[in-house]
C-alpha cells in the first residue's frame, strides 16, 4: 500500500517540478532541464529528484546551482500542489542517462567492428583438415 502511495506522489512532484520548472525560475544559469524520475522515501518526507541537462558541462553546472539555489522555493510550490501533511525535502541528482547511452552506444559501435573483423576473416577462411571431417558409414562390397 505504502509503495502505490509513493509512486502517486513521485508522479505529482515530478509533474508540478515540472511544469514549475516549465514557466521559468527567473535564473539565467539554468538551461534546459528536464526531470527523468522521482523517487519517495518511505515515509514520505524526503524526495530524490533525477534530472538532466542538455548542453556542455559548464551548462550542466551551472543549472545545477540554479536548482540547488531554487530548492526552497520549489519546495514551498510543492506545497501548494500537494495534498500532504508535510512537504517532502528535495535532493536534486544529475541523472547518468545521457553519459550511459554514450558509453551503451560506445560498445555496440565496438562489437560492429569486432564483427565485422570476423565476417572477414570468416570469408576468407579455408577448412584445417578435409572438407567434410564426419565419419561415414563404410560401404561393403558384396563380391568381397
Amino acid at each position: 500500500m505504502a509503495s502505490e502511495r509513493q509512486a502517486r506522489l513521485a508522479d505529482r512532484i515530478r509533474v508540478v517540478l515540472a511544469e514549475r520548472l516549465e514557466k521559468g525560475l527567473r535564473d539565467p544559469r539554468l538551461g534546459f532541464v528536464t526531470i527523468t524520475d522521482v523517487k519517495v522515501t518511505g515515509d514520505l518526507q524526503h524526495a530524490s529528484v533525477f534530472y538532466t541537462v542538455m548542453g556542455s558541462d559548464e551548462d550542466r553546472e551551472a543549472s545545477a546551482a540554479a536548482l540547488k539555489s531554487a530548492t526552497g522555493m520549489l519546495r514551498s510550490e510543492l506545497g501548494k500542489h500537494l495534498n500532504t501533511r508535510l512537504t517532502p525535502s528535495l535532493e536534486f541528482i544529475p541523472d547518468a542517462i545521457p553519459e550511459n547511452a554514450g558509453h551503451i552506444a560506445d560498445l555496440l559501435r565496438e562489437a560492429r567492428e569486432r564483427d565485422e573483423a570476423v565476417a572477414g576473416l570468416a570469408s576468407t577462411a579455408t577448412y584445417a583438415g578435409d572438407a567434410d571431417p564426419y565419419l561415414k558409414p563404410r560401404e561393403v562390397d558384396e563380391e568381397a
